[in-house]
């Protein structure tokens, strides 16, 4: 059995203690200053315990309490991955295909659970805050430290907001009437609040890099978060920060405390909390975030139901998300992320027999994934790569016990890249991104060796239509650095972040794939959820929309 990450067992104790002490919204200081102050004293092990249940909040925020959150928003509305209708359905009142398409709108599931889940973990760090600066918590040793972590686990839900709403209330208070509504702040305002709430508290974090800081913000991981604002700074504000993005990088990379690992899917296992090339990450573990709201699911979601056979399942998968074959055809074929993070080919069952698909055109012929799919409207069991990045134990539950790494060394090692190439430094920028590409191209080594020239290359993806309706082709020259893009494609596949690249290298919302159409270039930002609008009449609708 997984050794449960000391962040999930901070995360119970502290839900149970906050909920104990603290289940009302609106508090009475003098009943709950006096409850505190009697019956709970905070040691060094309960101060730690006290930021548990905002941290909760970011595996609802990534996967949604229906999966409908950040990872699925960023994979399937970008070309890397996509959920088609399947013969055993996928449908689902024709969500993935809108969000495949830009035809989205305000009612969806996916604007809804953002912005609902980011808030959530706002209004928890606002009212810890709260308590803890009001000597409603009555915490004295490690107080300032504490105080900088919830500043900087807010900003990250802020982070969240500012990327995928851009104009949002910023709120930092907690005791407001319950009338009170917030106001509306621009994007560019929103980022100059979350870089001073970084800015202004790393520097208090912890330094170290243990078991105590795991899943949680230690300085590190502030200044890979600082890192990846500074990244998208021109696509935030209009004007790029590549220079605040590399020295942000290089703190993390001279702290000397993180490093790549040998193997990529060291850092994707089922046991990889020990990994040194993670950062930041969201622990998971199939029996303690087992339920509906907080379960790590991807298996289930992308290999067929015969594939219960090939890991002894405890229950049938349900099919459904793949690779788009366009991005697929960019790999090179001795690139072993080709073969290690996707699932192809013939499937079997634990003991070696072939497996025989059961559902639609494919029923009784053997169940062999191919790199071709019909289009988002239409699929077989055979169609399409399935998502293998994240290791599949054998007897797995609904729900995976991998955590989830947020931001890995590899990712600082490739913003420093991206930013000194965007600055003039190729010479640099080829060089780190060489040093990731070492560890996957050990049959021909030489492969691994990327040069200057050629990351201004052209992307190597063939961007068009194509699907069973139509077939065409668009122009790449006007993607800048189309190889650095591919080469971030080509790390970073599965890890719900393709469409923030996307945005920045600006093909988000002028190119074509499978079966998506450029759909306007407000698309790079979505709606405001109907309900937020409803609830808050200081709310104007983002344009396009």
């Amino acid at each position: 059995m997984k050794k449960i990450p000391l962040s999930i067992i901070i995360c119970g104790f502290g839900l149970l203690l906050l909920t104990g002490f603290f289940a009302c919204t609106k508090l009475d200081n003098k009943d709950y200053s006096t409850i505190v102050s009697s019956q709970f004293n905070p040691g060094p092990a309960d101060v730690a315990a006290l930021v548990g249940v905002p941290y909760t909040n970011w595996r609802t925020l990534e996967l949604g309490r229906s999966a409908n959150a950040i990872w699925r928003t960023n994979e399937i509305s970008a070309d890397e991955t996509v959920i088609p209708e399947r013969p055993n359905g996928w449908v689902d009142g024709g969500i993935y295909r809108r969000m495949h398409t830009h035809t989205w709108t305000a009612d969806e599931d996916n604007c809804y659970q953002i912005w609902t889940n980011a808030y959530e973990g706002i209004t928890n760090c606002n009212r810890l805050l709260y308590q803890i600066n009001g000597n409603l918590i009555p915490v004295t040793s490690g107080k300032a430290q504490l105080v900088a972590e919830l500043h900087v686990l807010r900003a990250s839900f802020y982070y969240a907001l500012c990327d995928f709403f851009g104009n949002v209330p910023i709120d930092t208070t907690f005791n407001q009437p319950a009338s009170f509504q917030p106001t509306q702040s621009t994007r560019s305002q929103v980022y100059s609040f979350i870089i001073s709430e970084l800015t202004g508290n790393i520097p208090l974090l912890d330094s170290a890099n243990n078991a105590t800081t795991y899943g949680r913000f230690n300085m590190w991981a502030g200044y890979a978060l600082l890192a990846k604002m500074y990244q998208n700074a021109g696509v935030y504000t209009g004007t790029p920060d590549w220079a605040d993005c590399i020295t942000a990088c290089d703190k993390v990379i001279n702290s000397g405390l993180y490093s790549l690992e040998p193997v990529q899917e060291n850092v994707f296992a089922t046991e990889n909390e020990n990994s040194k090339e993670i950062v930041f990450s969201i622990p998971f573990d199939k029996v303690y975030t087992a339920d509906g709201s907080t379960a790590w699911t991807l298996h289930m979601e992308t290999l067929e139901p015969e594939n219960q056979a090939t890991y002894d399942f405890q229950n049938s998968p349900w099919g459904g998300i793949c690779a788009i074959p366009q991005f697929i055809n960019t790999f090179d074929p001795a690139d072993s992320r080709l073969t290690a993070n996707w699932v192809q080919g013939q499937q079997y069952t634990a003991s070696g027999d072939a497996l025989i698909g059961q559902l639609g055109a494919y029923r009784g012929k053997p169940l062999h994934y191919i790199n071709a799919l019909p289009g988002v409207d239409s699929s077989e069991e055979i169609h399409g790569f399935r998502l293998g990045k994240y290791q599949i134990q054998t007897g797995e539950l609904v729900g995976m016990s991998n955590d989830f790494p947020l931001f890995r060394y590899a990712d600082i090692l490739m913003m420093k890249a991206e930013a000194s190439l965007r600055s003039g430094d190729a010479n640099t920028a080829a060089a780190l991104v060489t040093e990731v590409r070492q560890r996957d191209f050990t049959s021909n080594p030489a492969k691994a060796t990327v040069t200057a020239a050629e990351l201004s290359d052209p992307t190597v993806y063939s961007y068009g239509l194509r699907n069973h309706l139509d077939s065409t082709s668009d122009n790449v020259s006007d993607i800048q650095y189309g190889r650095m893009l591919d080469e971030l494609g080509w790390e970073f596949a599965q890890e719900g972040r393709r469409r923030q690249d996307l945005i920045r290298f600006g093909v988000f919302t002028t190119k074509s794939w499978l079966s998506h159409s450029p759909n306007g270039a407000y698309r790079s930002l979505l709606p405001i959820p109907t309900s937020a609008l409803q609830t808050n009449v200081n709310l104007k609708q983002n344009p396009g929309y």
